[in-house]
């Protein structure tokens, strides 16, 4: 069998597209064909043994610079980066150009030949980046040959909208999510909101981006510019039935919540919203990460000074959000489940309900006792959206504040978790710290990080030390014992070790926690 030659091998390149590698294959095919650069062409002639000529040294070095940065920003489930460096506008070009490219790629049947499956949506959020790259990457999608649909600022939910409400072949939201401020980058989806990720796609998009520079590819498809105000509010306000007379404090954290909410929200009958940081500029007044407590505390005060009956606050691209109760306490996104799981199920009787395995025992004991399925899966968002849509579940959160919804093509939306919030408490007529209650009956650490260079010896080495329990290998380390279990997992990007505990009672936990963290590393604090 001929060797296949690996994409990290290419060294040809045609005279005037030194920038631009490619294998034997392409080389020989294009002078079968006669291809106008051959004549000039070192490689012209397959009778000579001669070694190629080499690559110019300021073309390999910039071959060398742009490959490290595309490592840098390619991660296991997006594209994340500083910008400029090394997430740069040239890059972004080469990104547009390569999404484009596979997600057409991926079409099949009857889809493969229709104009408007065959177009991409492109979104962006309110970062000070954004414009920059959002331009550079519909230019790099166009100069691919596909036609691009530019929805403007929205929260990433309108992206996954937008790609099921058009029919197109996939979408990409220009945004760094929960990240600081100097962090861009880009999430990308396929048909009917389908998460690309290194398994699905990312690894050929970023294999494109790696061995291409920008340059003229003499194509240039239609763009246009679709505003999808009146649909999105229209989709988003049917789920939300009449709610009784409440106040609720949401903090935007200067994210696209702050642009959307008023939007979708508009006249609502007997509700009032206090904003906090509803600004949407590009600068934050605290991390637009919920899952960090610090950055809620602003609206646990808000809750408590206004006589709110709930909080909620959003992430920075708003496809996911943690709730406060009226008492200005964070109510924990597993017991959210558990809560909002009572819904979908009289809706869905016996339906998959699916949950990250980090989430409390309560959980799946919950979606159990009111006659679901419950589906323990992976941590993070493609894992969770695959799970749902196999199984056909009706609903699935996660501890991280995602929210999936078989009626929101099995994709997370934190406005939709917002609207289901009010119809609880609407439906059963109870706050959200009564309906918590009798859920809160398992003593939890939450996630603890331990800075740890040697991750797989110590994994290794407390499965062997809890090898009377009940292991699995699902996500990290899981060991259950009948009165507490802990998970670990290894940190795709740093050396860390993320524990979770959870125990019968309090002391209990602490116990296990001392044990425990005395042989996983050293803590982090703050």
């Amino acid at each position: 069998m001929a060797h296949e030659q690996a994409s990290q091998e290419y060294f040809r390149f045609c005279p005037g597209e030194e920038r631009i590698k490619i294998s034997d294959a392409v080389c020989k095919g294009r002078r079968r064909v006669s291809f106008h650069r051959c004549k000039s062409c070192p490689f012209n002639d397959d009778l000579k043994e001669k070694p190629p000529a080499p690559v110019p040294e300021n073309v390999r070095q910039l071959i060398e610079d742009e490959g490290r940065s595309v490592e840098e920003v390619f991660k296991a489930y997006d594209i994340r980066g500083v910008y400029p460096d090394p997430l740069s506008v040239e890059l972004a070009w080469r990104i547009g150009h390569g999404s484009a490219q596979f997600l057409r790629s991926t079409l099949t049947g009857y889809d493969r030949s229709d104009a408007e499956t065959n177009r991409i949506v492109i979104g962006r959020d309110m970062r000070a980046s954004s414009p920059a790259l959002h331009e550079a990457l519909l230019e790099g999608a166009r100069c691919s040959g596909t036609e691009v649909i530019d929805i403007g600022m929205v929260d990433t939910p309108q992206v996954y909208f937008a790609i099921n409400y058009l029919g197109t072949c996939g979408g990409i939201q220009v945004t760094a999510s929960h990240n600081p401020e100097q962090y861009n980058g880009f999430k990308i989806n396929g048909q009917r909101g389908r998460p690309i990720d290194m398994d699905t796609g990312l690894k050929e998009i970023k294999q494109i981006a790696q061995h291409m520079a920008k340059h003229e590819t003499g194509v240039y498809a239609p763009m246009s510019e679709l505003d999808l105000t009146k649909p999105y509010r229209a989709f988003v306000r049917g789920f939300l039935l009449q709610p009784r007379p409440m106040k609720v404090v949401v903090d935007a954290s200067n994210g696209m919540a702050g642009k959307w909410l008023p939007i979708v929200f508009d006249n609502v009958d007997g509700l009032e919203f206090v904003g906090l940081n509803m600004e949407h500029e590009g600068t934050f007044a605290h991390a637009p990460n919920p899952l960090v407590e610090s950055n809620v505390e602003q609206t646990c005060e808000a809750v408590s000074a206004h006589g709110a009956d709930f909080g909620v606050c959003f992430d920075g691209d708003a496809d996911r959000c943690v709730f406060v109760d009226e008492e200005g306490d964070i109510i924990r996104s597993d017991l959210m489940t558990a809560m909002l799981a009572r819904r979908f199920l009289q809706s869905y009787p016996g339906a998959v309900v699916v949950y990250d395995l980090r989430s409390s025992r309560v959980v799946p004991e919950e979606i159990a006792r009111l006659g679901g399925q419950p589906r323990r899966e992976r941590v993070g968002h493609a894992f969770m959206k695959k799970a749902l849509s196999e199984n056909d579940g009706c609903f699935g959160g996660e501890l991280s504040g995602h929210f999936y919804f078989r009626d929101n093509w099995y994709c997370d939306s934190g406005m939709l978790a917002l609207v289901h919030v009010l119809n609880l408490i609407t439906e059963e007529g109870k706050t959200l710290k009564e309906l918590a209650a009798p859920l809160k009956r398992y003593a939890l650490s939450g996630e603890r990080n331990f800075v740890n260079e040697e991750k797989d010896v110590t994994i290794d080495a407390l499965a062997k030390e809890y090898g009377d329990a009940e292991i699995d290998y699902l996500d990290g380390l899981t060991v259950q014992y009948h009165h507490w279990w802990f998970n670990v997992r290894k940190s795709n990007t740093e050396p860390l070790l993320r524990l979770n505990l959870e125990a019968d009672t309090q002391d209990l936990l602490d116990e296990k926690l001392m044990e425990l963290s005395s042989r996983l590393g050293e803590p982090v604090t703050g």
